[in-house]
């Protein structure tokens, strides 16, 4: 018997600490508690539900919709039966949901709402293999083939006596036990093939990482089709048997978080960049002797947080300072952002300006960014506790050998690194090589063994006068101006490099009432003149031909909706050049 997949620590926690919270739900203005012994029969009665239904041995299921506990269950059910989840972006189109339920062929299908189930009813007859959907709790679907909650759950009482179990005992851990499909920048998602000890391993080396226990706790929101979040939602989780509270939405993340306070949150750039605004705009309002007091006790703090960045500890009058500045200043800004209690800080799937980072180390919160892929389970590196050189993304992650190729491609060995691409060999060989993921990635390590990210080899700009550039450097340094949310770098095979840019909403609306300023923002003289003034600042640190030349303010934001973003928030480059032709011939055309 394998004892070591995740669906077995679940079980196991169920015994051994079943009157421990696994989960919170918010009902009735309260948070109300699911114990380990709970969650764990959930995980069995569905597990042998999707066997009552059919599920074999191999077979993907496909999962639809926000955090719930019923996600969760249900793809720690599907692995302990044998199966393959399989998660759906929520803001997927029905074509986008028929590709990935088509190329895996699942038979079942979890859906959240009315909403989601009217993607499915659009493209139902066109998905062969789709036998079953069932819809989560409080869902009110009728139509043929589709099975409440609570009906499927019932279910499990046809399977056979002993199956779930035998399967369980069968469990390698090698074998496939999930899917990720990408979130497809550059063409159709790819699943990417993760085993039982590939998600199992990764999870055990962060809770070992960063000493995670049973007395942590954190909240999920970020998409669960996402491994980042399955990470910290599901195998982190299941490996030191600490609770997750589940977010009621997206609008009332911020108000959860206070409620919540907990101990470790995992958030993509675009939010810790919101928190940013926030702050700042809360700061502004400090006059006189407040603000002199805030400035004071910031500095002192970031004088802490540099020390701890290296693994020591302050000490003497230093020490001092720090407790009358949390006293004073941190203690009161920390409750706001629901951070009275964190301590473990994570951000990754795209870049973050380093400025971001030195900010909130100054308000007492050091954040560890991280850089890897679904290919690898998450982690190629990460900073951590005592070793953290902001703007990089950390040394190398325990038991993971990462090297640089000779034309700078990242390139991963170990554990974590996935099978291959479900039903795509062509593209596993180009990523597969030797055991070894080729990221794709360019990058460099400094001599203290820390990685730094310098750009995508897909991304690379080639000019029209042969010159190779990295768009990420000059995309992130214009990024940590206060009034920009994005930026695109243009410049393939034309003669110089040209930006376009999409303002932050709350930022420039609070410069534009500052400034008496009353057109449109985006027509806005007085904004440009501000973005211009960070464009030849960010210039002066880049050689003549990789420097900004022209810049467009946007008229409106990059989205997952019309379709330059993936529901990652990654840009698709393409989409833009597509989408913005005309915006981007203007500034080649003058």
């Amino acid at each position: 018997m394998s004892a070591e997949t995740i669906p077995h620590k679940v079980l196991q926690h169920g015994e051994r600490s079943p009157g421990s919270p696994a989960y919170y739900v918010r009902e009735n203005d309260t948070w109300r508690a699911t114990s380990w012994g709970t969650y764990a029969e959930e995980v069995r009665t569905a597990a042998n539900a999707m066997i009552a239904l059919g599920l074999e041995v191999g077979q993907p299921v496909c999962i639809l919709g926000f955090n719930r506990p019923e996600w969760v269950i249900f793809d720690v059910a599907a692995m302990a039966a044998g199966g393959v989840p399989a998660g759906i972006y929520t803001t997927n189109s029905p074509t986008e949901c028929k590709y990935i339920i088509g190329h895996s062929e699942a038979p079942i299908v979890l859906l959240e709402d009315e909403e989601q189930w009217e993607k499915i009813a659009q493209i139902r007859s066109e998905l062969p293999a789709l036998e079953h959907v069932v819809m989560m709790k409080g869902a009110g679907v009728a139509a043929e083939g589709v099975l409440s909650w609570e009906e499927f759950m019932a279910k499990g009482a046809d399977a056979p006596d002993g199956e779930l179990d035998r399967r369980l005992d069968s469990l390698e851990m090698n074998q496939l036990a999930t899917l990720i499909y990408t979130s497809g920048t550059t063409g159709p998602p790819k699943g990417v093939m993760l085993s039982h000890d590939n998600l199992a391993w990764t999870a055990s080396q962060t809770v070992q990482m960063f000493s995670v226990t049973s007395a942590d706790t954190a909240v999920s929101y970020l998409p669960l089709s996402h491994i980042a979040e399955q990470t910290f939602s599901i195998h982190v989780p299941a490996t030191a048997g600490h609770a997750v509270y589940y977010a009621e939405s997206i609008d009332k993340l911020a108000d959860n978080i206070r409620e919540v306070q907990p101990t470790i949150f995992f958030a993509v750039p675009r939010v810790w960049e919101r928190f940013h605004a926030g702050v700042v705009a809360n700061l502004a309002e400090a006059t006189g002797a407040k603000a002199k007091i805030a400035d004071w006790a910031f500095d002192v703090v970031g004088k802490v947080s540099a020390l701890r960045t290296e693994g020591k500890e302050p000490s003497g009058l230093l020490a001092g300072q720090y407790a009358l500045a949390k006293k004073l200043v941190i203690s009161k800004v920390k409750p706001r952002l629901g951070m009275t209690n964190a301590r473990v800080l994570g951000t990754g799937a795209a870049p973050i300006a380093k400025e971001i980072l030195e900010f909130f180390s100054r308000l007492d919160m050091i954040i560890y960014e991280v850089y890897g892929q679904s290919e690898d389970t998450g982690p190629t590196s990460t900073n951590r506790p005592g070793k953290v050189r902001f703007g990089s993304v950390g040394p190398a992650y325990p038991g993971v050998d990462v090297t640089i190729a000779d034309d700078g491609e990242i390139v991963v060995e170990g554990r974590n690194v996935f099978l291959g691409y479900y039903k795509d060999e062509v593209a596993t060989a180009e990523a597969l090589i030797d055991g070894k993921l080729h990221s794709g990635d360019l990058g460099s390590f400094d001599d203290d063994g820390f990685l730094w990210i310098t750009g995508r080899k897909k991304d690379i700009i080639i000019t029209a006068g042969g010159k190779n550039v990295a768009p990420a450097p000059l995309e992130g340094g214009l990024k940590s101006h206060t009034l920009i949310s994005e930026v695109v770098v243009i410049g393939d095979r034309k003669k110089f490099l040209s930006a376009l840019v999409t303002l932050d909403e709350e930022a420039a609306g609070a410069f534009a009432a500052e400034n008496g300023i009353t057109e449109a923002l985006h027509e806005s003289a007085r904004i440009y003149k501000e973005i211009e003034a960070a464009v030849e600042l960010l210039n002066k640190d880049f050689a003549r031909v990789e420097q900004i030349k022209k810049f467009t303010v946007l008229s409106r934001q990059l989205s997952i909706e019309g379709g330059e973003l993936t529901p990652t928030l990654k840009v698709k480059r393409n989409r833009v050049s597509e989408h913005f032709a005309a915006e981007i011939d203007a500034m080649y055309s003058e």
